[in-house]
């Protein structure tokens, strides 16, 4: 029998047609120097009208893609609305990458048009200097505008507008947005969004099962915008009326902690090394508003997920995905029959796949392993909202059978939590025996005096590798590796504790916020690492 119901297209215009319709008092609040500048749905809606029509004059057509290199703002809101929904391709650009790979992306996506945040002028200037493709600059905010010679002001383009546009019926599988990896194993590679996937994405994480967003919130994205779309939730807001509270460049702690108190925040989202710096602030704080805090990016440990709940009060919710699966595939919620601390061990996993995301373990060999809790080996997805290829790259050892091989090596249990033990090119191999470097770091970081701490693998004649444990302590505290090795002594199994430690300022990071293991690898190799061995 078949279905009686009408083939309606999934997209992102339809986001934003309800967005604007049904909710046009809801605001998008965007930080400023001294305070925050507000404006509606409604008159965000007009805005992005007119900004459609300026980019249609500039010649920009359906399949052009449009890169946004900007800070979270009004401004890079109302480009994901106006460059999708005329059909264009947003490419949200990092703004973190170094110069090289800037370009590198501009050139191979194509990008038609820049929209540039003047506040980040001398951070793009530098990487323009071969981008045959871009045939327009468009320029807003404040900044150095003489960096970028010939630059269109965005808002006269604006003012120049009509704000009446004919938006175009687009086929739901057509490309919305895509975004690139941080390229920390090779060039970044271009994962492109669809109008349908967007739509079911922004589905599913608004629904009870995942954040259960509605008009009431209030939402402080702190995660970029061009890191996976910035989880969805620009989108997401529009589409049930949820303010959003957008910090610019002041998207560091104290800043991000007077926005959530003063506007009265309910939601928010970051990397951990955000809420760790939020929740070690020496000044007075209220985050009560708070119902929830989502944290991606790279694995939550407990003793922040606890410290969060037992100090503030507050449900942290971490979360695991990719730039592959636009990019959350899963959070991480207790049972409902689970103990306080049942629970607390719960949501220091990564979570459970939200509906519509089918997720399985592998081994070696491809075979499929037991959802028991046990079986370890590399966790590979497949959903609506997963990527099955690479822009202009195909990537064969990425994708089989619609699935993708994430590079994560874990566990599923009967419950479908997913326990990530480490990435695959992470991984300690000791004596032909997986040593998880998340483990390791985990156990350490529940010593008071460790700031954070990064596990590494070290070649070692004898066993292959072991762990070597780079620490960060904190200001003005002293312990020695002894001291360490015994305090991680009996939680983690005896075979696994470092043979090898360094002492270092800072854990050096991606542009998305993550571990950068590959460099302490090769500062490692190098000899610029001060190693000491307590080998016994």
């Amino acid at each position: 029998m078949l279905s009686t119901m009408p083939n309606f297209p999934l997209t992102i215009r339809h986001i934003f047609e309800h967005g604007r319709d049904t909710y046009p008092d809801s605001l998008v609040v965007t930080a400023t120097k001294d305070g925050t500048r507000s404006i509606t749905f409604a008159a965000l809606a007009a805005r992005v009208g007119r900004l459609a029509n300026a980019l249609a004059k500039l010649g920009v057509a359906p399949g052009d893609r449009v890169g946004t290199f900007a800070w979270n703002n009004q401004e890079h809101q109302e480009a994901y609305m106006a460059v999708p929904c005329s059909g264009a391709v947003l490419h949200t650009i990092n703004i973190r990458l170094d110069l090289e790979h800037i370009n590198y992306i501009i050139n191979h996506a194509r990008d038609k048009v820049l929209i540039v945040d003047a506040a980040l002028a001398a951070s793009l200037a530098p990487a323009l200097a071969d981008t045959p493709t871009v045939e327009h600059l468009i320029v807003f905010g404040e900044g150095d505008r003489s960096l970028l010679p010939g630059a269109l002001e965005y808002e006269e383009l604006l003012a120049a507008e009509s704000e009446e546009f004919s938006w175009p019926d687009l086929e739901e599988m057509s490309a919305a947005a895509m975004c690139y990896t941080s390229g920390t194993t090779g060039p970044p590679k271009g994962v492109v969004y669809a109008h349908r996937s967007t739509v079911i994405f922004n589905f599913g994480i608004c629904s009870g099962e995942a954040l259960g967003l509605n008009y009431r919130d209030r939402v402080l994205p702190v995660v970029p915008m061009f890191h996976g779309n910035g989880w969805g939730l620009p989108y997401a807001c529009w589409m049930v009326g949820a303010d959003v509270v957008l910090p610019a460049q002041y998207a560091h702690a104290p800043r991000l902690a007077q926005l959530i108190q003063e506007q009265q925040v309910t939601i928010a989202g970051a990397v951990p090394t955000v809420w760790w710096d939020v929740l070690n602030l020496d000044v007075p704080m209220d985050l009560s508003s708070l119902r929830t805090i989502v944290c991606g990016g790279a694995a939550s440990p407990r003793s922040l997920v606890q410290a969060y709940q037992d100090r503030l009060g507050v449900t942290f919710v971490p979360g695991w995905g990719l730039t592959e699966t636009h990019p959350v595939a899963s959070l991480a919620f207790a049972p409902r029959d689970s103990t306080v601390e049942e629970g607390l061990d719960f949501r220091a996993t990564a979570g459970q796949a939200l509906a519509g995301v089918e997720v399985r373990v592998v081994d070696d060999e491809g075979a499929v392993l037991p959802r028991d809790g046990e079986a370890v080996g590399e966790i590979e997805v497949r959903g609506p909202w997963v990527t099955t290829s690479y822009y202009l790259d195909p990537a064969e050892d990425k994708f089989h059978d619609g699935w993708l091989r994430t590079g994560d090596v874990g566990t599923i249990d009967r419950q479908g939590y997913i326990r990530i033990s480490d990435r695959a090119k992470d991984v300690v191999k000791s004596g032909g025996e997986w040593i998880s470097s998340l483990e390791l770091e985990a156990a350490l970081m529940t010593h008071p005096d460790v700031r954070e701490v990064a596990v590494i693998a070290a070649p070692d004649q004898r066993w292959g590798e072991r762990p070597l444990a780079c620490v960060v302590l904190r200001e003005g505290s002293t312990v020695s590796p002894e001291e360490l090795r015994n305090f991680i002594t009996g939680k983690v199994a005896k075979w696994w504790l470092p043979d090898l430690w360094t002492f270092i300022e800072n854990v050096p990071r991606t542009s998305v916020g993550k571990f950068d293991k590959k460099l302490l690898r090769t500062r490692l190799a190098e000899g610029a690492l001060d190693v000491t061995s307590n080998a016994t």
